[in-house]
């Protein structure tokens, strides 16, 4: 769903701010990719540690300090994609009761590896429908400017 949002985004359309503050499509890629990373590191210490503090990350830190404003789109569907692969590699073959261990989120409070697993799968549900408002936004703002 990421891939058909993104299918025909290029130029200035894949920058294009709806407000000031908001991520670029650009960036919204590079975050679902590093999100998925993130996911990923936590899953296996949910599988392998007993109840792991899991922390919080600051995103636009992210998104500014990882310089998501440069990131390749097509490199970082790439990695989420690949991620996403090893992760449900991993996940897919599991006994159904490892998915009830536990971990103690720093802003969520207590998670079950299942719960966590519901946020990442509708993760980039939600970014792929804000990349959509996104290029929609950028259309109407260009045909606006057109004379």
């Amino acid at each position: 769903m990421v891939a058909a949002a993104l299918t025909g985004a290029a130029g200035s359309e894949v920058d294009y701010h709806a407000a000031p503050g908001k991520w670029s499509v650009r960036q919204i890629v590079a975050h679902l990719s590093d999100s998925e990373l993130e996911g990923g590191v936590r899953f296996r210490r949910i599988i392998a540690e007993d109840n792991p503090s899991i922390t919080g990350y600051n995103q636009d830190a992210w998104a500014e300090r990882l310089d998501y404003a440069r990131r390749k789109p097509s490199q970082a569907l790439e990695m989420f994609r690949r991620l996403r692969a090893e992760n449900y590699e991993l996940l897919q073959s599991l006994p159904e009761e490892t998915f009830q261990r536990t971990c103690e989120h720093s802003q969520r409070g207590r998670l079950t590896l299942l719960d966590l697993l519901g946020i990442y799968a509708r993760h980039p549900e939600k970014h792929s429908a804000q990349i959509r408002t996104m290029r929609e936004a950028y259309k109407a703002a260009r045909a606006a400017a057109a004379p």
